[in-house]
């Protein structure tokens, strides 16, 4: 589905852009993935609309067939990407499972602010980015996702989500458009 509008109120979701995941050399496309959800969030803050930076410090503590290899996260692992220019009104959300919302007050901290639609970006798309998305919808945001500013290390996991289940959950588009969209909603306001 091609992106067709923002709400009102409509809150920008960064995922896991943090020092850790980007230390990691499998990480594709990560400058531009970094660039545009920048891009993303600056264009938020000007039209004063909420900017939520995600990070993830932990797992859950269930039984998996395939564990996170290695003991704690070492220090900093988790500290966001300086490129993000975190500010003081931003919404901050630590997280310990594959989504944003789960385990945590980020659905009462958007509902607090009158949030009907998200946008999302990050990564990795097929699971902090994709948990996040159907936690959304099941949450009954609007969603829409800014599917370049966003990257998987693994491409066919990218390529299922963006093809099969985003267009399930809302509305895809790039970060420029979503950005255009934004300034237009406001020059008709």
């Amino acid at each position: 589905m091609a992106l067709t509008t923002l709400d009102p109120i409509t809150a920008l979701i960064v995922v896991d852009l943090q020092r850790g995941i980007f230390d990691s050399p499998s990480i594709p496309a990560a400058g531009d993935v970094v660039a545009r959800a920048s891009a993303l969030a600056a264009a938020f803050r000007r039209h004063r609309l909420p900017v939520v930076l995600v990070n993830v410090d932990g797992g859950a503590p269930g039984r998996t067939e395939r564990p996170r290899a290695g003991g704690p996260f070492p220090d900093g692992w988790a500290d966001l990407i300086p490129e993000l220019d975190r500010q003081p009104g931003d919404i901050t959300v630590t997280k310990r499972t594959w989504g944003a919302f789960a385990s945590t007050d980020l659905e009462s901290q958007l509902r607090s602010r009158e949030v009907t639609q998200v946008v999302i970006a990050g990564i990795a798309t097929g699971t902090g980015v994709e948990a996040t998305a159907r936690q959304a919808y099941e949450a009954g945001f609007n969603v829409t996702l800014a599917t370049d500013a966003m990257t998987d290390p693994r491409p066919e996991a990218h390529d299922y989500s963006t093809a099969n289940v985003f267009p399930r959950l809302g509305e895809s588009g790039s970060a420029q458009a979503i950005i255009e969209l934004l300034a237009t909603r406001s020059a008709q306001a």
